[in-house]
């Protein structure tokens, strides 16, 4: 993994985040437990910070899996259980996380890119929602095609638009039952002339607008989320000379009434091997979560110690500013 110094000789310096805040972030206690199953994926899309593909190999240990089936089980306090990726559906341990999930009570999340329907062998999965009442969280980073296609690849959007008409006919986007919602991601950034994500409230009415219109599509909302300068984003920053620009200018947003509501203060980010993390942008750094001792935590620490709430700080780093520069981003969208 390649290391960067807090500073760049081109720029003054970017404030590490707890200065910006002035004190630690502290965790809340733990109501989303977001798992990611694995690298594995059918698409390399040019904004994936988890740089998944389909030559991944990486994925959910079986023991870890049945640790995250005891931790549902065990703990009412976790409301949502979250499954991405790579394509979630793809690695070992989706359906039996989900079933624990629902016969659970709790809200299950998958988040899936959609074009995952027309692989072979994965053809029930919008039926296989449907009947285990699973929240979508669909990748659409755009309503227009030239600009999806060239994110994610020749021919995405085409079967988006399909896997979509798939789901609204088996009741996603109408049935108060079956959410559907999509992500909007914005391009990687080619230049200097940064731009902070749109509103997402008017992009949400921009979107359904035109999928309604051109393909009778409805979905229930849209979540705006910021490219944060890691993954394949970091990478290409750093191949354009992009890199400490983008993050002074996220820094430059820091929008403080945000804070209260980063995703990372109530939620455990899990890898496929069972370590944990206070949010998946941090599980792609290498940027575990941490006692007070400094030690690292894994989900056999949780059932040891009978207790989800074991952290009492979020571990941050100069990226954070990507969730708190304008309104704000997270695996739900906008902030404020």
């Amino acid at each position: 993994m390649v290391s960067f110094p807090a500073t760049s000789p081109k720029l003054p310096l970017v404030t590490p985040f707890e200065d910006q805040i002035d004190h630690p972030l502290a965790k809340l206690p733990i109501t989303v437990l977001q798992i990611n199953l694995g690298r594995k994926c059918n698409l390399a899309c040019t904004h994936c910070h988890v740089e998944a593909g389909p030559k991944r190999t990486e994925e959910m240990l079986a023991a870890v899996c049945d640790q995250l089936i005891e931790i549902i089980q065990r703990f009412p306090q976790i409301t949502t259980v979250d499954l991405t990726g790579g394509a979630p559906e793809m690695n070992y341990g989706f359906r039996p996380l989900v079933e624990a999930g629902r016969a659970a009570g709790k809200t299950v999340i998958v988040r899936t890119n959609l074009t995952i329907f027309f692989e072979p062998g994965y053809g029930d999965l919008p039926e296989y929602f449907a009947r285990h009442g699973l929240q979508v969280v669909a990748s659409l980073p755009c309503y227009l095609e030239k600009n999806v296609n060239q994110q994610r690849g020749t021919g995405v959007y085409n079967a988006s638009v399909q896997a979509l008409q798939w789901l609204n006919q088996l009741g996603y986007g109408e049935d108060p039952a079956l959410q559907l919602d999509l992500v909007y991601n914005p391009a990687v950034p080619h230049s200097a002339d940064f731009a902070l994500t749109p509103n997402q409230a008017g992009l949400e009415q921009d979107y359904k607008a035109y999928l309604q219109t051109h393909f009778g599509i409805v979905f229930n909302h849209l979540y705006t989320i910021t490219n944060l300068p890691i993954g394949r984003v970091k990478q290409h920053l750093v191949a354009q000379d992009l890199y400490w620009p983008y993050l002074k200018f996220l820094e430059s947003h820091h929008n403080g009434a945000t804070v209260a509501n980063l995703m990372c203060r109530s939620q455990l980010s899990v890898d496929y091997l069972g370590n944990l993390y206070d949010c998946d942008f941090n599980q792609m750094e290498g940027v575990p979560a941490r006692l007070v001792n400094g030690k690292p935590v894994t989900v056999a620490d949780l059932l040891a110690a009978n207790s989800l709430d074991v952290l009492e700080w979020v571990q941050t780093r100069l990226y954070c500013y990507g969730c708190t520069a304008g309104s704000g981003s997270s695996c739900g969208g906008a902030l404020i």
